[in-house]
């Protein structure tokens, strides 16, 4: 099958929370919150290695973890027998030796990293400007001084895995999140490159909880990451889309963004909303009723800006439920999952269908009851942004051809 250039799919998810180690655990864990006590922190030496965790703050490393088991899920890292794999080595090693590196099989300049976080770092520069104001400058530590910039996070993802394509970091506030698997897709689609790992990641600490006033069990600690990618450039490795990218709105409000993703009053067939969002009187909610809501922060905590990643390998999750139950009887209600069918056509809206992928691309009729919706953002204030996620068929073959380049790509 061809591909226009900008048609731009998932091809692999990573998680590093708490009792959710795949799309399909978070979704319920979102629809069924666990109550009790607070499940043990995601343990990041079991994944990365102790030699990962040196001169690296939490939210670091946490989002190595995510970004680790994504780029696994899209078949980017050597098999386990072709890679030596995190290592357990004197601590006092180099944390960025070569064996502590799991390059990746493709050429390092056609992968890039958008990264996301809004606290990440804040108890590293908080610490750092207080040390400075109340002694010296002379006791800062050398090798903890990097963590304080704040593109750290996607600067340690790209140097673990040998990424030499372009790396951003997002501190955008409530839509940072959603904004990165934008400008994700957007590097891609423009040619810069042929996949890009986005990555978002929160962390809580004193200095955080003090800030926002609130308490280590209500804010996330943990990360998400997918690797977006180009359909064409992934058929060539023969590498399967998990779910598409559909078109992204920013807007004022939260109506406004809908109303923009979605054609006639169309109903998706479910809706990931903003954090913790209060729903309005009848005809006031701009998405009908019947249509199943999502809210990811009642299973992770609040996510700022980890949270438009989390919603999309969340979302995920809904699509490979929705394809499997195609057909099939509702899920029971005892799982604590809405049923994936609810919103049919004519149940208080239309059926209207997507008209685009993201920049440039394809546009191929998905009906809009087969997409899920992501919205994030704060509605009393200037910045709401969505995403429509959309199904993908299998499109890889045995033995892709290789193909051609596109005439904007800068990458060899």
């Amino acid at each position: 099958m061809t591909h226009g250039p900008g048609e731009v799919v998932i091809t692999g998810v990573g998680l590093a929370v708490p009792s959710a180690s795949t799309p399909d655990a978070l979704l319920r864990r979102t629809a069924c919150p666990v109550t009790g006590p607070d499940p043990e922190p995601f343990d990041t030496a079991a994944r990365i290695g102790r030699r990962g965790h040196r001169y690296k703050d939490r939210a670091t490393r946490l989002a190595l973890c995510a970004a680790l088991e994504a780029l696994r899920d899209a078949d980017l890292l050597p098999s386990d027998r072709e890679s030596d794999g995190p290592s357990d080595g004197p601590a006092d090693a180099p944390s960025d030796s070569p064996s502590d590196r799991e390059t990746v099989t493709v050429p390092g300049d056609t992968v890039g990293v958008v990264a996301s976080s809004n606290l990440g770092n804040l108890d590293t520069a908080c610490l750092t400007t207080t040390a400075i104001a109340e002694r010296s400058a002379v006791d800062l530590s050398p090798m903890s001084l990097p963590n304080a910039s704040s593109n750290v996070i996607a600067s340690w993802v790209a140097i673990r895995h040998g990424l030499r394509g372009p790396n951003l970091m997002l501190c955008n506030g409530p839509t940072s999140g959603l904004d990165a698997v934008h400008w994700g897709a957007a590097l891609v689609a423009a040619g810069r490159v042929r996949r890009v790992v986005v990555v978002g990641a929160e962390t809580h600490n004193a200095v955080v909880e003090d800030l926002l006033g609130r308490s280590a069990g209500e804010l996330l600690d943990g990360a998400a990451a997918l690797v977006v990618e180009g359909a064409r450039w992934a058929e060539a490795r023969g590498a399967r889309g998990v779910a598409a990218l559909g078109p992204y709105e920013r807007r004022a409000g939260l109506t406004g963004c809908v109303e923009a993703l979605l054609p006639d009053a169309a109903a998706p067939g479910v809706w990931f909303t903003p954090e913790r969002y209060a729903e309005g009187p009848a005809g006031a909610v701009p998405v009908p009723r019947a249509v199943p809501r999502y809210d990811v922060t009642d299973a992770v905590g609040r996510a700022s800006g980890a949270l438009g990643v989390l919603q999309c390998v969340a979302a995920v999750g809904w699509l490979a439920r929705a394809a499997a139950t195609t057909g099939a009887e509702p899920v029971e209600s005892a799982e604590c999952v809405e049923p994936v069918e609810s919103a049919e056509p004519g149940a208080g809206a239309g059926s209207g269908t997507a008209f685009g992928a993201g920049p440039g691309g394809a546009r191929d009729p998905v009906p809009v009851s087969r997409q899920a919706l992501i919205t994030t953002g704060d509605d009393t204030a200037d910045a709401v942004a969505g995403l429509l996620l959309r199904p993908t068929p299998d499109r890889s073959h045995p033995h892709p051809a290789r193909a051609p380049l596109i005439s904007m790509e800068c990458s060899r």
